[in-house]
């Protein structure tokens, strides 16, 4: 019986996601710490993260529930835990839903009824309309979808502040942007699974080439999307820099798979562009605190 627990504990960890609620809870936490000039309460922020990330653990159990038919003809995804049989559907809602409750009632008592509020329709949308509707939908499921999970930056902003920020809105439009090229990449290594599947994902419904040419032109708006921070005045040198070395690097994959396809290139990007994300958004941190006056001050001794 001892070694059953720690088997059970880790599937339904699994459900939830870790990595991607890990980028997710980073990009919230960012929000939150940018908010303010100095340190934002610290109440605010550990509350308010925790809770945002609860939320989506609460939906990637939901997607395992929803997708698990799709998941189990699919080999990238056969070994979760629904497909293999380690959980029920029931257990896996049920756990699910404390997640969820959980943190409502955190961000409701604990942060605020906004942060609650929009945090609750993010959680619906990714969980319910995009993975129930629009995946299953449209080839421009990604793109629409994109939006629940964009909106973490937001809500972290507004757990300290209770209200949304045109600030926060350009950090929701660089994710939004950033979301199509990096789940397209993986759709074009992945084509035939989701042909398979019937999921109209973009380089099924339109093709290998198309898809690139997409990936191409979106990676280009989003390093223009990536420079309004600095154009906005919201942050500095440091920042803008990182922005440009990091978009430089996105665009040549995305050049390299559009005019120079290797069978490598597109799980390489999707790759690439998770650290891009997480990179990015840590320079808008260190420009925030350190700015590019004290930089210079330091480099002259």
């Amino acid at each position: 019986m001892a070694s059953v627990a720690p088997v059970s504990w880790r599937r339904y960890l699994e459900l939830t996601k870790p990595r991607i609620v890990a980028l997710i809870a980073f990009t919230a936490l960012v929000g939150t710490l940018l908010s303010s000039p100095g340190w934002p309460p610290l109440r605010a922020v550990l509350w308010g993260t925790l809770g945002i990330g609860l939320a989506a653990a609460c939906a990637a159990a939901i997607n395992h529930v929803l997708d698990r038919r799709i998941d189990e003809q699919m080999s990238r995804t056969r070994s979760r835990p629904l497909p293999r049989g380690q959980l029920t559907e029931r257990g896996a809602l049920l756990f699910a839903g404390a997640l969820g409750v959980l943190a409502m009632l955190i961000l409701s008592f604990l942060v605020n009824v906004l942060t609650a509020a929009l945090t609750f329709v993010s959680l619906i949308g990714y969980a319910v309309i995009y993975t129930a509707w629009l995946k299953r939908a449209t080839p421009q499921n990604i793109v629409i979808g994109g939006a629940a999970g964009a909106a973490p930056p937001v809500l972290g902003w507004a757990a300290v502040t209770n209200s949304v920020d045109p600030h926060a809105l350009l950090l929701f439009l660089i994710v939004f942007v950033w979301t199509p090229p990096h789940f397209w990449a993986l759709a074009i290594a992945r084509r035939d699974e989701y042909a398979g599947v019937g999921i109209p994902m973009l380089p099924v419904t339109h093709g290998i080439e198309y898809t690139r040419l997409q990936i191409l032109l979106y990676s280009v708006l989003l390093l223009v999307a990536t420079l309004l921070p600095f154009i906005t005045g919201m942050s500095g040198l440091i920042y803008l820099g990182s922005a440009l070395l990091l978009g430089a690097r996105f665009l040549y994959y995305a050049a390299r798979l559009k005019f120079a396809p290797q069978p490598q290139l597109p799980m390489r990007l999707f790759r690439y562009s998770i650290s891009y994300l997480m990179w990015l958004f840590a320079a808008l941190l260190v420009d925030h605190y350190l700015p590019t006056t004290q930089l210079l001050a330091l480099a002259r001794g």
